[in-house]
C-alpha cells in the first residue's frame, strides 16, 4: 500500500469517527497515531510525542486564547449584551424589521468583545428573541436573523479561530485582526439589506416600525459606554503598538472584570463560572490542537500535502478556480466539523498549496492574510449551513417554539448574501487588505 493511500485512509477514518460522535480531538489523534506507527514505527511515535506535546502547549502566543476567552466570559456573564441590543434597537427601530437589524448589530458588537460565535448567539438571543416574539416577529425571521448575526463572532476580533489561524501560519496577529474588519462590516451591512428586502417581500413577518424618542436614544447610548471603553482601550492599544495582542487580552479581561464588577452585574458565582468555562473551553481547544498535530504529522509522513500541491501546480487550473473549489470543500467539511477543527487540520495541508500559487500578484504576507479571511468567512457560513449549522442548533435550543426547519428556511436568504460576499472577497482581495495597507 502506497503512503498516499495510507494518508487518504487516515483522513477517511477520521471523518468516520467524527460521524459516530467520537470527540473531535480523539477522532484526529487516534488515526494519526495509528498512521504514524504504520509509516514510521512505535519508537519514532513515542519520540515524536515526547517533544510535540510540550512544544505545542508551551507556545507563548497561545496564551492570548484563554485571555480573550476570559474577557468574553466576563462580558457574557456581566450583562453587557442587553445594553448593546437596546442601543441598536433604538437606532434602527424606525425601520420595518428594525429589531431584527438591531439583533444583527448587537451580535456584531458583542462578537467584537466575546470572540465566540456560540456565546454571541446564545447571549444576544436570550435578550432579543423574547422581545422580538412579543411584538409579533415571525419565528422564522427572528431565529434566522439571530443565528446568522452570531456567525460574525468567527470573523470579528478577538475571534479565537482567527488567532489560531494567525499562529499556525506565523502571521502577525494585529494585521490578521485588521484584515477581518472590512469583510465583517460588509457582512453586517449585507444582512441589514437582506432583512429590509425580506420584510418587504413578507410584511407579515415583522411588525410596523416604531421610532425611538430622543430621550430613549440618549438613555440607551449611555448604557454602552463600558463596551466602547473596553474596545477602544484594548484594540486601540494593540493597533497603536502600545502593547502586544497577548498584553491587550490581559488588559481587556481585567477591564471587563472591573467594569462589570463596578456595575454590580458580575457576582462571585458568575465570575467563577466565567473562569470555569474559560478553563474547560481552553482545555478542549488545546486537546484539539494535539489531535490535529498528530494527524498532520502522519499526513506529512504520507507526503499527501506535497503530492496535493504538486498535483494542483501541474494541473494548469486557474488559481481563482482552485480557490473557489477549496472554499466549497470547506463548506462541505463544515457539515461534519467545527471551525476550530477545520482550521487546525486543514491549514497545514492547504496553506502551502495556496502559498505556491499566484493570486493577482499578491506577496506572501498579503496572500496569507487574504486566505485566512476567506477561510474564516466560510467557517461562518458553516455555522448556519444545513444539515448541521451549529448556530441554528443553539438558536433552536433557545427558541423551542420554532421548528428547526423554519429557521433553516429563514437562513437561506442570508446564505445567498454570504456566497455573494465570498465571491467578492475571492475576486477582489483589496477588500480584505485595504485596512491593513492603510494602517500598517
Amino acid at each position: 500500500m502506497s503512503t498516499l493511500t495510507i494518508g487518504l485512509l487516515l483522513f477517511v477514518a477520521m471523518l468516520l469517527l467524527m460521524a459516530i460522535r467520537v470527540p473531535i480531538a480523539v477522532a484526529m489523534f487516534v488515526p494519526g497515531a495509528v498512521g504514524y506507527v504504520i509509516l514510521s514505527g512505535w519508537d519514532p511515535l513515542l519520540a515524536h510525542l515526547r517533544g510535540a506535546v510540550y512544544g505545542r502547549v508551551s507556545v507563548y502566543d497561545l496564551s492570548v486564547i484563554p485571555l480573550f476567552m476570559l474577557m468574553g466570559g466576563f462580558a457574557v456573564n456581566g450583562g453587557l449584551s442587553k445594553a448593546l441590543f437596546d442601543f441598536a434597537n433604538a437606532l434602527l427601530g424606525r425601520f420595518k424589521g428594525g429589531m431584527a437589524m438591531a439583533g444583527i448589530l448587537a451580535c456584531a458588537a458583542f462578537g467584537a468583545i466575546s470572540g465566540s460565535t456560540v456565546a454571541t448567539t446564545a447571549t444576544i438571543a436570550q435578550v432579543a428573541y423574547p422581545e422580538m416574539r412579543r411584538i409579533s416577529y415571525s419565528g422564522r425571521l427572528a431565529t434566522a436573523a439571530l443565528a446568522t448575526g452570531g456567525t460574525m463572532g468567527v470573523l470579528l476580533p478577538p475571534s479565537v479561530t482567527l488567532m489560531v489561524y494567525a499562529i499556525l501560519t506565523e502571521q502577525n496577529i494585529t494585521k490578521t485582526f485588521l484584515a477581518a474588519y472590512v469583510p465583517a462590516i460588509l457582512a453586517a451591512l449585507g444582512y441589514l439589506v437582506v432583512i429590509a428586502i425580506y420584510v418587504r417581500l413578507n410584511p407579515s413577518h415583522a411588525p410596523e416600525a416604531r421610532a425611538a424618542s430622543a430621550s430613549e436614544l440618549a438613555q440607551s447610548a449611555a448604557g454602552v459606554w463600558p463596551i466602547a471603553l473596553i474596545f477602544v482601550a484594548v484594540f486601540g492599544g494593540i493597533y497603536g503598538g502600545i502593547f502586544t495582542p497577548t498584553e491587550g487580552a490581559a488588559i481587556g479581561a481585567t477591564l471587563t472584570f472591573a467594569i462589570t464588577l463596578i456595575n454590580r452585574q458580575l457576582t462571585l458565582k458568575k465570575a467563577i463560572e466565567s473562569i470555569r468555562t474559560t478553563a474547560v473551553t481552553s482545555g478542549m481547544i488545546f486537546m484539539i490542537f494535539l489531535g490535529a498535530d498528530m494527524m498532520n504529522a502522519s499526513l506529512a509522513l504520507s507526503q499527501l500535502p506535497n503530492q496535493l500541491a504538486e498535483l494542483i501546480a501541474h494541473a494548469a487550473i486557474p488559481p481563482v478556480l482552485v480557490m473557489a473549489v477549496i472554499m466549497l470543500f470547506y463548506v462541505a467539511l463544515g457539515c461534519v466539523m467545527d471551525e476550530m477543527s477545520m482550521i487546525l487540520l486543514t491549514v497545514p495541508v492547504v496553506f502551502p498549496v495556496i502559498m505556491g500559487m499566484d493570486f493577482f500578484g499578491l506577496d506572501a504576507s498579503d496572500k496569507a492574510l487574504w486566505f485566512g479571511i476567506l477561510i474564516l468567512s466560510v467557517c461562518a457560513i458553516g455555522m448556519i449551513f444545513p444539515p448541521v449549522g451549529l448556530n441554528v442548533y443553539v438558536m433552536n435550543g433557545l427558541a423551542k417554539d420554532v421548528p428547526m426547519v423554519e429557521t433553516y428556511k429563514g437562513v437561506f436568504i442570508f446564505l445567498a448574501w454570504d456566497f455573494i460576499r465570498l465571491g467578492l472577497l475571492i475576486l477582489f482581495p483589496g477588500i480584505t487588505l485595504w485596512l491593513v495597507r492603510l494602517l500598517t
